[in-house]
């Protein structure tokens, strides 16, 4: 798809509708702009969070370990935590 936009003397640009419904987006969305190689590239910032959680999903995919081992992990590093900097309620609540 490749439509034609005019840049006005602040600086703005108005998207045509074919253009934001082929990016899923409406007023108020927020996009991230970059500019490559002299082409300016639109996305929606929603997909830029798809993209890191798909990242982070196949790194956790690829290192072996487990959602329960994962999250059993966070809670032995936050009690331990706890245990540290709060000595007496760890006692108190048997932590």
């Amino acid at each position: 798809m490749e439509e034609s936009v005019t840049l006005r003397p602040r600086r703005q640009v108005t998207l045509p509708r074919d253009v934001c419904e082929a990016l899923g987006v409406k007023p108020g969305d927020r996009l991230v702009l970059e500019v490559s190689d002299g082409v300016l590239i639109a996305r929606p910032q929603r997909q830029l969070a798809l993209e890191a959680l798909r990242a982070i999903q196949q790194a956790f995919a690829e290192s072996g370990i487990t959602e329960e081992e994962l999250l059993e992990s966070g809670r032995q590093i936050r009690d331990e935590l706890f245990r540290e900097n709060y000595p007496d309620l760890a006692k108190k609540y048997g932590i």
